[in-house]
């Protein structure tokens, strides 16, 4: 689990504001399920999704997701990633490719967090933000993300990875606001996602 609980220059959780807010959010509670809800809901609803609320910059390092309070989904799952190994409980980084529109083409990565949650091992949460059609909570051992694959081109990987991908990273570095961030969305192709390590997700039948 070393790997899962690592600070980075990414997921820095070291970072003064960083810390006093793990360390904040987790005085109120006593159990890691506890506390990895409490520093769930803070992300999901006190970080603004930057598309949803039209905010800039666009942040990729936890701690300038915290100190922006904005963030898209994938820097939104990095802060929450922070919070989570700044109190010792193991955190992941998950991915589903997603139609942008809802119709098909253009595709595109959507990241959120996988807990190691010790009554019942990985918990898959999405922080990115709820709104009318979005409805994503922690109620382990259900999960109840913020979306489902409805369409042939869309997936879902069964990965858990320590660090974030390398696309969404240098896609987050390389824009400054949400809006040209928005035309630039990172995606992995199906026909390319092996050269990634990305492993897809079979449904369950």
């Amino acid at each position: 689990m070393k790997e899962y609980l690592e600070a980075t220059e990414i997921i820095d959780w070291k970072h003064p504001t960083v810390l006093e807010l793990a360390k904040n959010l987790a005085s109120k509670h006593q159990t890691p399920e506890a506390i990895a809800k409490a520093c769930f809901e803070w992300v999901r609803d006190e970080i603004y999704h930057s598309c949803d609320y039209q905010m800039n910059p666009v942040t990729c390092k936890a701690s300038d997701v915290l100190k922006y309070k904005t963030g898209y989904c994938y820097a939104k799952s990095h802060l929450l990633a922070a919070l989570l190994r700044a109190n010792g409980i193991p955190a992941g980084f998950c991915y589903q490719r997603l139609s942008i529109d809802d119709h098909g083409e253009p595709y595109s990565l959507h990241g959120f967090n996988a807990i190691y949650l010790p009554k019942i091992g990985w918990y898959r949460v999405d922080a990115r933000g709820n709104r009318p059609d979005i409805n994503a909570q922690f109620i382990p051992p259900q999960e109840q993300l913020a979306y489902k694959n409805q369409l042939s081109g869309e997936a879902e990987f069964e990965n858990i990875f320590s660090e974030p991908l390398s696309v969404v990273v240098e896609a987050l570095m390389a824009y400054s606001t949400w809006n040209e961030m928005l035309n630039h969305l990172p995606d992995v192709s199906l026909a390319t996602f092996d050269k990634y390590g990305l492993i897809l997700k079979v449904p369950a039948s």
